[in-house]
């Protein structure tokens, strides 16, 4: 695992060469949400998370953690934005680790598109420390004056081939719903949303909304 996280940090250096005319943009924040779901999965009830990010030009690279009850969740990520049209589109990857027994590495490719106030995303990856078991995830927000709505899926066991085919069918997977509204007061940020998911997901609220609010606040350290 530590070998995984090694080479994943030194694949998010590579995105952000230092270049003399781009500037680095180096931020921080933290936050809390009254519950951490994640994809449509619960993974914490009553969660503080903190992050630290860099950007230069078109590159991101950063590191976000949360406490997931049995330890702590440790993500690694990077990516690179390129313009299109009056859109953007990102690829990138993302390493999700835990410093206890709550879950295993997973191991991700990103792509992102968007336009306007919609935006698509999708993953494909690896968990399991043999990286054996593959997962699908796929998802659309839309996004307005504070409110936005997204709906997700994902399917698990599938291979890049059969991923768009699987990423719906209820036996491999699951579904998601989440609304809310947004909105910053006194340097915060704050957010009150529902989310919805199937059994395949979750079976605590399957067919039910639960509640989720969060605070945050993004500081500026370069």
């Amino acid at each position: 695992m530590k070998k995984k996280m090694i080479s994943f940090a030194l694949a998010a250096a590579v995105l952000l060469p230092l270049h003399a005319e781009a500037q680095a943009t180096v931020t921080a924040n933290a936050g809390w949400l009254s519950q951490y779901y994640y994809r449509g999965v619960l993974q914490r009830t009553s969660s503080a998370s903190a992050g630290l990010n860099v950007a230069s030009g078109n590159f991101s690279a950063g590191t976000w953690a949360a406490d997931v009850g049995d330890g702590s969740e440790v993500d690694l990520f990077g990516s690179v934005a390129i313009p299109l049209g009056s859109g953007t589109v990102s690829l990138g990857g993302t390493g999700y680790f835990y410093t206890g027994d709550f879950d295993d590495t997973y191991l991700e490719g990103n792509l992102g598109a968007s336009f306007g106030i919609l935006s698509l995303a999708a993953a494909l990856g690896t968990y399991d420390v043999s990286g054996d078991d593959k997962y699908f995830f796929l998802s659309a927000t839309a996004a307005k004056n504070g409110f936005f709505g997204t709906v997700g899926t994902i399917a698990y066991n599938t291979g890049l081939g059969d991923a768009l085919s699987d990423a719906f069918d209820k036996d491999l997977g699951g579904q998601y719903l989440q609304a809310g509204y947004g909105f910053t007061a006194g340097e915060m940020d704050f957010s009150v949303s529902g989310l919805m998911n199937d059994a395949a997901l979750s079976d605590e609220i399957d067919g039910e909304i639960t509640l989720i609010f969060g605070v945050s606040k993004v500081f500026t350290i370069q």
